[in-house]
């Protein structure tokens, strides 16, 4: 088969899967999404979510990377939703054993809920998981840099993951308030 049939055999298959772009308002004069212009009404509900703070460095860091990813015009003054995240576990197994059974390396699996809140009541509620893993190297400098940068990949990955399920949450209830999805 050619590569120009796969192409469109692959564009028809991924149009009838339901797909929906997350940061496009559907134009419903069409039965195209993309109209020339962007939907901003889901960024701008997810700039109304105030980021608890969270315990320890890697609560820090993830909060750090949630602000970056929900709010990156700044904290809201009035915010009109919470978001609460709990660092539940962090998981480290080692791996790799040598013949003096120490390790070399580690796989460190952390695990957080989260709750979108508005008022009292919870509109969302998860949790995310991040497997990240570093050697264990010679060099103990070495090893505690590799450690803390799994740490930041892990926070990174969280906080893609929870801002990605709030930005599917928000475009649901879009979907809900008089907007037709159906092709």
């Amino acid at each position: 088969m050619s590569r120009k049939w796969l192409l469109c055999l692959l564009a028809i298959m991924l149009s009838g899967c339901g797909f929906e772009p997350l940061y496009v308002k559907r134009d419903t004069t069409s039965s195209w999404y993309f109209g020339g212009k962007t939907d901003t009404s889901i960024t701008t509900e997810m700039a109304k979510v105030k980021v608890e703070r969270i315990a320890d460095r890697f609560g820090q860091q993830l909060r750090n990377n949630l602000l970056d990813l929900i709010t990156p015009a700044g904290i809201p003054k009035n915010p009109q939703y919470r978001l609460k995240v709990k660092l539940i576990s962090k998981d480290v197994v080692q791996q790799a054993m040598r013949r003096d059974i120490t390790a070399t390396s580690e796989r460190v699996t952390y695990r957080v809920e989260y709750e979108l809140l508005e008022e009292s009541r919870t509109l969302v509620k998860g949790d995310s998981v991040a497997y990240v893993s570093y050697d264990i190297m010679a060099n103990p400098y070495s090893t505690t840099m590799a450690q803390k940068k799994t740490e930041t990949d892990a926070a990174k990955i969280i906080a893609n993951d929870i801002a990605l399920r709030l930005g599917a949450y928000f475009h649901a209830q879009q979907g809900k308030e008089g907007y037709s999805f159906d092709l």
